[in-house]
């Protein structure tokens, strides 16, 4: 919705302040122009990437525009279902447990939070450090090494097509110029023409400048810009289960190492310390009347 609105609001003055200056807007389309620029630039860009970036470029387009970062829900169902794994750790043997992260699939614990599942990533790394966890033979601050290795490894990949979108967009305003450079050839062929011709040929040609130009610091940029905070926002997930499980390895209650993750969530959308025992801790599979009384005396 952010990108529609901002999209009418450049356009539109762009478009307005042109009429009321007294130009006519049949002037700016030149459609070989835009041809011309969108042509290289999707050509290099091409050149310039394996497909599988190309792909996660238009997943990552798709993402920005509808806005698909982690909600609410998303937190509190990650914290549910860390709760419910170390909580199980706790009172279960550990052969179950492990069953449930080699095929959480089919887990009934897993199953219950299905916000969770849907994120194969995310899925992926949970289980990953529960069944080292249940291996026992880890030091906590190997763990967090290659958690946060781990981390580094999967925003560098989010954030490719990121890298791939910006080199384009500082590219569009020299396309532009090649663009205006190809239309002052096809005018200087029309020199012995009417000025009225000739001025025509020439304003076409400073369309492709201007058509870079815009392109770039009013479309790809700020679509760039857009790409990279939701594709941070995305990673934050990650973040949350690595904190949560840490401070379980350190020793803490299943209820305080939700803490330790809860903190990390920006403070405009953290739920509160109520939210997660209402919506994250009491809502998991499981849990009995021991786990109450051991929550209320935490």
């Amino acid at each position: 919705m952010g990108i529609l609105l901002g999209m009418i609001i450049a356009i539109g003055s762009l478009l307005g302040g042109f009429v009321a200056m007294g130009g006519h807007v049949a002037v700016i389309w030149q459609p070989w122009e835009f041809v011309i620029i969108g042509g290289i630039a999707l050509g290099t860009f091409i050149i310039g990437n394996p497909m599988r970036t190309i792909v996660d470029t238009g997943r990552g387009i798709t993402e920005a525009i509808t806005g698909m970062v982690p909600r609410r829900d998303d937190y509190i169902a990650l914290l549910g279902l860390l709760y419910a794994l170390m909580r199980d750790l706790r009172t279960r043997p550990r052969n179950e447990v492990e069953a449930q992260v080699d095929d959480p699939m089919n887990s009934d614990t897993f199953k219950h939070f299905p916000q969770v599942t849907k994120n194969k990533e995310l899925l992926q790394f949970v289980c990953d450090y529960v069944r080292l966890i249940i291996i026992g033979n880890a030091r906590p601050h190997e763990i967090e090494a290659l958690m946060e290795q781990e981390i580094s490894t999967i925003r560098k990949q989010r954030l490719r097509p990121v890298h791939s979108i910006t080199i384009v967009a500082e590219s569009l305003p020299a396309l532009g110029i090649v663009a205006a450079v190809l239309g002052i050839v096809k005018a200087m062929g029309a020199l012995d023409q009417s000025p009225e011709l000739l001025g025509s040929l020439i304003g076409a040609a400073l369309i492709g400048t201007f058509a870079g130009i815009f392109l770039s610091y009013s479309v790809l940029s700020p679509l760039g810009q857009k790409m990279r905070s939701t594709r941070e926002k995305q990673c934050e997930v990650f973040i949350i289960a690595k904190q949560t499980l840490l401070a379980y390895m350190n020793g803490a209650l299943p209820q305080i190492a939700l803490e330790h993750g809860r903190k990390t969530i920006s403070s405009s959308e953290r739920p509160t310390i109520d939210e997660v025992e209402n919506e994250a801790i009491s809502n998991t599979p499981g849990r009995s009347v021991k786990d109450a009384g051991q929550q209320q005396a935490a």
